[in-house]
């Protein structure tokens, strides 16, 4: 579950008298990796889980690292474990539910608890609050400013934009060449419609100011250093993020949120299938339809690509339909009987789209936006699947194992990929993605959103 949902989680048990007990967590100030970064809950048992720090869905990126004589400090918590009963009856565990919920929202609204004598623990009237609003200028999608609808925007230590979502400790350049507290806390919200946002209580230091906005591209970040001091109220107004853009959008798939909950999701094995999220109510959204192990597998079947990859047409075919939730490898027969080892290959996508009007001195862009990657590579070529060395590879990149874990997202990266108008054609052009890596069946890629862009005008 990602860290903004995972405010309350446990187990209900339905013997004689309904009882639940539940885990809950009023405040993320003190887990890593942004408000999207998942995590686990309960394990059977029963076990309930308090992950404040874990590399789950991000990889070795996030692991605590500590060199000789560092000193570090940081305070987990607290939470607040809950147990609630109620008469034996046809809603009883909708009832727990509801109670457990309600509660959570109590403890909330009480956060950051006054109880906690540790001086490290700030309390109300110790920490700062902050308020602004962001927009957003892209020229090819409209000349005024755009309202940040919905933008996450947090405060997490300094550092690149984007480099809240790996940050575990505060150990940055930044901040090994200044005096001051490492920590690692992080406060984040969402925008309202018109790109207003606050964030109250948040605890004394040093921090950059970060977003991402729903339907556009990349990391925003406020350069300057944001201080919160005791008792203060900052007001940053009309801040404006310009999105990567080189030139207008000639066609696109996806839609940029840093998710793959958009793209083609298959039914599960029926062998594997858990059926929670059969009859779920959000089964066919992002919250439930992919929560289902081996559908990595499904790619290569008879009814999908049991022999060739995907090829995708611009203008044709449907991304919710017909692009594939992970660019996985593929299992082949070797033919040998003796040999139990399972062989893989790496797989090549096309994208293939017409265009008549090709400006053979001009660049285009090509616009990728990875939403995870594990042990992969993206290789990019046009019109020549087989040339020896590829317009653009990404490296080995990704080690957060979503596809694996049955997610939707990992780590969020964006390759943009310059294209020689003399590398096109006036008519069908195909761009090939490959993924070579093929070392076994989770070297693969989750994409979020592409976007092919023309010469600047």
């Amino acid at each position: 579950m990602e860290n903004k949902d995972n405010q309350v989680h446990g187990w209900i048990c339905t013997e004689d008298q309904p009882t639940g007990f539940w885990q809950i967590t009023p405040s993320n100030e003190f887990r890593t990796c942004g408000p999207i970064k998942q995590d686990l809950t309960s394990h059977v048992g029963p076990i309930t889980l308090a992950m404040f720090v874990s590399t789950h869905y991000a990889g070795e990126d996030v692991y605590l690292k500590f060199r000789d004589g560092e000193s570090w400090k940081k305070v987990f918590g607290p939470i607040f474990i809950y147990v609630n009963s109620v008469p034996q009856g046809d809603d009883a565990t909708l009832s727990l539910w509801e109670d457990a919920k309600t509660q959570m929202m109590t403890e909330v609204q009480s956060w950051p608890y006054s109880f906690p004598e540790s001086v490290e623990f700030q309390k109300s009237e110790e920490r700062g609050n902050i308020l602004g609003r962001l927009l957003v200028l892209d020229r090819y999608v409209n000349e005024d400013y755009i309202p940040a609808k919905d933008a996450c925007v947090g405060l997490a230590p300094p550092g690149d934009a984007g480099s809240w979502q790996t940050e575990c400790k505060e150990l940055t350049k930044w901040q090994l060449n200044r005096e001051s507290p490492k920590h690692g806390y992080q406060f984040w919200t969402t925008a309202d419609e018109d790109g207003y946002f606050s964030i109250y209580n948040v605890r004394t230091g040093d921090y950059n100011l970060y977003a991402w906005v729903p339907g556009f591209i990349g990391d925003y970040l406020y350069e300057n250093i944001v201080t919160i001091a005791s008792g203060s109220s900052n007001e940053y107004m009309d801040l404006v993020y310009e999105p990567p853009r080189v030139g207008p959008t000639l066609w696109e798939i996806g839609i940029p949120d840093r998710s793959a909950a958009e793209f083609y999701v298959p039914d599960p094995d029926p062998m594997y299938i858990n059926s929670l999220y059969v009859n779920h109510p959000d089964r066919a959204s992002s919250t439930g339809r992919f929560r289902q192990y081996g559908l990595w597998s499904r790619y290569a079947d008879a009814d999908l690509y049991p022999s060739e990859d995907l090829v995708y047409t611009v203008g044709v075919c449907d991304y919710t339909t017909d692009w594939f939730f992970a660019q996985v490898t593929r299992k082949i027969d070797v033919g040998n009987e003796d040999n139990d080892d399972d062989t893989y290959v790496g797989t090549t996508w096309q994208i293939r789209f017409e265009d008549q009007n090709i400006d053979v001195s001009g660049t285009y862009t090509l616009r990728v936006a990875i939403a995870s990657a594990t042990l992969a590579e993206l290789q990019v070529r046009v019109n020549d699947p087989d040339a020896t060395v590829p317009l653009y590879s990404s490296g080995l990149i990704g080690r957060d194992n979503a596809v694996a874990r049955h997610g939707i997202r990992g780590l969020h990266s964006l390759h943009s990929i310059s294209i020689d108008g003399s590398l096109l054609i006036e008519g069908v052009n195909t761009i090939f993605l490959t993924q070579p890596r093929n070392d076994d069946e989770f070297r693969s890629f989750m994409y979020d959103y592409l976007r092919f862009e023309g010469p600047p005008n």
